[in-house]
C-alpha cells in the first residue's frame, strides 16, 4: 500500500521513506508518480493504469511487474511496457537519482520501442499475416505483432460495421449514458494507419482453404496468408418468439446493437429481458439508470448461480430488486401478443421491446467448413495453433489445454480473449510461448463490481469470507483446491489470488 503525502519527488525524498518492496506516491510536476523500492533499486513509474486510470498504488507487485487492481492489466516495472492486456499503452517511467540519502526523480524516460523481428521470426511464418475478427483477440494480436517487431503486411478482416470497440462497456456505462462515443474504440483510426494495420470492415469471410493458404470473402475478394489468426468470437444465441417482429427483439453484441438499443430506449417505458446472464443483468442496471421499468424472465433459480453460487446470486437479485427490477424466476418468454410478452407460466408483461440475453455460441462455421478440428470450439494446442499448421485461433472460439486443470477449456471472457491474442501473435512469430494465463473477468451492476479470477466449471464447496451485500471473497473449491475466487470490494485480494494460481501453474 502506498503512502500519499503530496510529496514532490523533483525536490527529493529521504531514502528511508521508501521501504523495501513498498510504494510511495507523489508527483513530478503535474503528474502522479509512484516510487518503488526493490532492495537497493529505486523505480519511478506512472501512478495510473493506462486502461481506465486504475490506481496502481492499490495494485500488486509480482516480481518485476505491477498489476492494476481494476482489470488486472500488467506492466513492467523497469520499462513501463504492457505485459498483459487489457491495457494497450505503457505507463511512463522516470530516471531516479540518489544523492547521499536523498532520492530525486529526474527526467521522464523514453517509452519502450517496438522490437526488431529476428530472421528466425520472419522465417517462422512468412508474410502476410491475416486476422479474421475485429474484437478483443484480433486487436490485441495486431498490436502485439507490431510491438514484437513484425513489419510485414498485416490485415484485419472484420464483419462488423464499426472498428474494434470496448465491448464490455456496451452493456455498462455506454448503455447507461455515462460513456461517450469517443471512449469506445479500442484504438483511434490514426493508430491503425500509423501501425500499417489494414482494417477491412464489413468483410465477411465465405471460405478458408488451409492448403492454398487463402481466404475468400462473400464479395469474391481473396486474401492469401503466410499465417492466419481466427478470432471470430461468439454469436448471440437466438430463440424463436412467436408473434414478434424484428423491431421488438433486441440483442447486444456489437456497437451497432448498442446504438440501436439506446435509440429504442429513448421512447421506452418498460422492457423485458430474457435471461439473467451477465449481459442481461448489466443491461437491466443500465436501463434502470435511464428510468425504464425492467422485468427479467430467467430459467435459473438465482441469477448467475451457475457461475457465482447461490449466495452471491441471491444477493445480486436482491440488489436489482432494490432498484425496482421484477424477476420472473423459472420462466422464459413464450410469445408476443402485440405489446404483451406472454411468459411460460402465463404471466403477461406489457413491453416496448424485449432484450434476449440467453447466451452466446462460438462462431466456428468457417473453421468447420475448412476442415479444422472443432469440438465445442476450435481445438488448439498450448501455443494456440489449430490442427492446420500456420493457422491459430484465439478468443471465444478457441478451446485450449488449460495449464491448471489439464482439461480442454473454452472461456468467453474479454480479458482472456485479449491475452490469447497477445500469445497467438507471439507464437505466429515462432516464439513457442505456452498460453497459461489465469482467466479473469468482472461485472459492474449499479455500484456493485464483482471480480472473478480462475475458472470453476463445478465445485463441491464455496468458502465465503464476508457478506455479498458489502464486502466479501468467495473461494470455489473442488477436492480442497481453490479453482476460482470472486471478490466484492477486495481488489487486492483478487490480484493475490491470481498470483497464487499462477504460482501453482509454475510449480505444476
Amino acid at each position: 500500500m502506498a503512502e500519499n503525502d503530496g510529496l514532490d519527488f523533483g525536490k527529493g525524498i529521504d531514502v528511508d521513506r521508501v521501504s523495501d518492496g513498498g510504494l510511495v506516491e507523489g508527483k513530478v510536476g503535474d503528474e502522479d508518480v509512484l516510487l518503488v523500492r526493490r532492495r537497493s533499486e529505486f523505480i519511478a513509474i506512472g501512478a495510473h493504469c493506462t486502461h481506465y486510470g486504475g490506481p496502481l498504488a492499490k495494485g500488486l507487485i509480482v516480481g518485476d511487474e505491477i498489476r492494476c487492481p481494476l482489470h488486472h492489466a500488467c506492466f513492467s516495472l523497469k520499462t513501463g511496457e504492457v505485459l498483459r492486456n487489457p491495457a494497450f499503452d505503457p505507463i511512463p517511467c522516470w530516471r531516479v537519482e540518489q544523492v547521499g540519502n536523498t532520492l530525486f526523480v529526474r527526467e521522464k524516460l523514453a517509452p519502450p520501442t517496438a522490437k526488431v523481428a529476428s530472421a528466425a521470426d520472419v522465417q517462422a511464418h512468412p508474410e502476410p499475416i491475416v486476422i479474421v475478427g475485429g474484437g478483443a483477440a484480433g486487436m490485441a494480436a495486431a498490436i502485439t505483432l507490431r510491438r514484437e517487431g513484425y513489419q510485414g503486411r498485416l490485415t484485419m478482416l472484420s464483419a462488423d460495421s464499426d472498428p474494434p470497440c470496448d465491448r464490455p462497456n456496451l452493456s455498462k456505462d455506454y448503455l447507461s449514458g455515462d460513456a461517450p462515443d469517443d471512449w469506445m474504440p479500442l484504438r483511434p483510426a490514426d493508430f491503425l494507419t500509423d501501425q500499417k494495420i489494414d482494417l477491412v470492415l464489413k468483410a465477411r469471410v465465405a471460405s478458408l482453404d488451409p492448403q492454398k493458404k487463402e481466404l475468400k470473402l462473400e464479395n469474391g475478394k481473396t486474401y492469401g496468408f503466410g499465417a492466419l489468426l481466427l478470432a471470430t468470437g461468439a454469436e448471440p444465441v437466438t430463440i424463436p418468439v412467436p408473434g414478434a417482429d424484428d423491431s421488438q427483439l433486441r440483442y447486444l453484441r456489437s456497437w451497432a446493437d448498442a446504438r440501436s438499443l439506446i435509440k429504442a430506449a429513448a421512447a421506452a417505458k418498460q422492457v423485458l429481458i430474457v435471461g439473467a446472464s451477465f449481459i442481461g443483468l448489466e443491461v437491466a442496471a443500465s436501463l434502470r439508470k435511464r428510468e425504464i421499468a425492467v422485468h427479467i424472465a430467467a430459467r435459473e433459480g438465482e441469477p448467475l448461480e451457475r457461475v457465482l453460487g447461490k449466495e452471491i446470486g441471491k444477493s445480486i437479485r436482491e440488489l436489482h430488486e432494490s432498484h425496482g427490477v421484477v424477476f420472473h424466476k423459472g420462466e422464459t418468454i413464450e410469445r408476443l401478443d402485440g405489446r404483451k410478452a406472454i411468459l411460460t407460466k402465463g404471466t403477461a408483461v406489457e413491453v416496448d421491446f424485449v432484450v434476449l440475453g440467453v447466451g452466446v455460441r462460438p462462431a466456428v462455421t468457417l473453421a468447420e467448413k475448412a476442415g479444422l478440428k472443432v469440438d465445442n470450439g476450435v481445438v488448439v494446442d498450448q501455443f494456440l495453433e489449430t490442427s492446420a499448421k500456420g493457422i491459430f485461433a484465439a478468443g471465444d472460439i478457441a478451446r485450449w489445454p488449460d495449464a491448471r486443470s489439464g482439461k480442454p477449456t473454452r472461456i468467453e471472457h474479454w480479458v482472456v480473449a485479449e491475452r490469447m491474442g497477445q500469445a497467438a501473435a507471439k507464437n505466429m512469430l515462432g516464439r513457442k510461448e505456452r498460453f497459461d494465463a489465469v482467466p479473469f473477468f468482472w461485472t459492474q451492476q449499479y455500484d456493485l463490481t464483482v471480480r472473478y479470477t480462475g475458472h470453476a466449471e463445478k465445485w463441491d464447496s464455496v468458502e465465503m469470507d464476508g457478506s455479498p451485500q458489502a464486502n466479501c471473497a468467495a473461494s470455489y473449491k473442488l477436492a480442497g483446491e481453490v479453482l476460482a475466487v470472486a471478490t466484492i470490494d477486495r481488489d487486492l485480494q483478487n490480484l493475490k489470488a491470481e498470483a497464487e494460481m499462477e504460482s501453482r501453474t509454475l510449480r505444476g
